[in-house]
């Protein structure tokens, strides 16, 4: 037993130093794999020898495994530096064939602007040309900002025209920009011009010309003596630039608890050119915005005197805008993200 415990311990070392004399002389990750497979692999060398430990007296059968894991140990950690340091050469060869800059300057496609954010900054600079001031307001809004102020009780019909989405505390997403002119008249003393521009939330059965999200461009301007000519001429001085050329509008009545008197203003269709189509709904019309002279009531809830004070409101349907000046026939078609119908603006 003693000559077969001395010959374990002599396969033992012999294997060690092979294996290590091997595994120094590998030249690449494949080879260095290779080596170690054959010695420490389930099918190398040191399985074998382990195998026969059982075949060891038990009281040298301790001691020659314990050298067993020790070789095991050190060829482990011999394997793992050579690797270490193949990788390093690797990656050192690779940098000298290739001229690596991490400031050099690389291409990327070009984004574009949305075609709802192209419009809305076309209009907004033309409404400054005017004397308009840009505002903003929160798109979670209060009942106060949203309805009561605007002339609409809590019983009133017109809300049921307006669903949308509430939250439990109470508030809602707005369903309109108007509430912006509940904002302005709280901080601006007339005489005052300005136009707020965000999306609108609304529970609506979405067609062609109908989305649950849309954008608004709301327009208030309140002095002395205020008439329904200077809101068309308003209307006009931004569709001629929109579109360069005249466009034809008609005003139809419209209610609105927010303006008194309230319209419909339309403008001619320019996609079918007034032979029909499912946007106009074959009207030869498209509903363009809802728009009036401030309600006097309304006036009174923002702190200014309709005896003294008059003004004109509208709010304008960026999205039915941009759907005339580009020629799209389906409003879904803006919040879809398809990018082949995007990367054409």
């Amino acid at each position: 037993m003693k000559e077969k415990e001395a010959s374990t311990r002599e396969k033992l070392k012999r294997w060690s130093h092979e294996a290590s004399k091997e595994l120094k002389e590998a030249k690449d990750h494949s080879q260095l794999d290779d080596t170690y497979k054959s010695y420490l692999g389930k099918k190398g060398l040191l399985s074998e020898i382990s195998k026969g430990l059982k075949n060891l007296p038990i009281e040298e059968r301790r001691d020659t495994g314990q050298m067993v894991g020790e070789y095991r140990n050190q060829i482990e950690s011999l394997y793992q530096d050579l690797s270490a340091r193949l990788t390093q050469k690797d990656l050192e060869k690779r940098l000298q064939k290739e001229n690596y800059d991490l400031l050099r300057p690389f291409s990327l496609p070009i984004g574009r602007l949305h075609p709802l954010t192209i419009m809305q900054r076309e209009v907004e600079d033309i409404f400054s040309t005017m004397g308009f001031e840009m505002m903003d307001g929160p798109e979670l809004e209060t009942d106060e900002y949203n309805f009561e102020r605007l002339n609409f009780s809590k019983d009133h019909p017109a809300r049921d025209m307006q669903d949308t989405i509430w939250t439990e505390d109470g508030r809602l997403l707005r369903t309109h920009t108007s509430a912006v002119q509940v904002r302005a008249m709280e901080i601006k003393k007339p005489p005052f011009r300005i136009l707020a521009h965000g999306r609108c939330f609304r529970y609506e059965e979405t067609d062609s010309s109908h989305e649950t999200t849309f954008h608004q461009i709301e327009g208030m301007m309140v002095d002395r003596v205020v008439s329904v000519a200077h809101l068309i001429y308003v209307m006009k001085i931004l569709l001629s630039r929109i579109f360069d050329k005249e466009v034809k509008v008609r005003l139809r009545p419209g209610y609105f608890p927010f303006v008194e008197p309230g319209f419909e203003l339309d403008m001619f269709c320019l996609l079918c050119a007034g032979k029909g189509c499912s946007t106009c709904r074959h009207s030869c019309w498209i509903e363009l915005l809802p728009c009036g002279l401030v309600h006097p009531q309304v006036l009174r809830l923002g702190g200014i005197s309709p005896n003294e004070w008059s003004g004109f409101a509208f709010g304008l349907g960026l999205d039915r805008l941009v759907m005339m000046r580009y020629g799209v026939e389906d409003i879904r078609r803006f919040l879809s993200g398809n990018l082949r119908f995007l990367n054409q603006f």
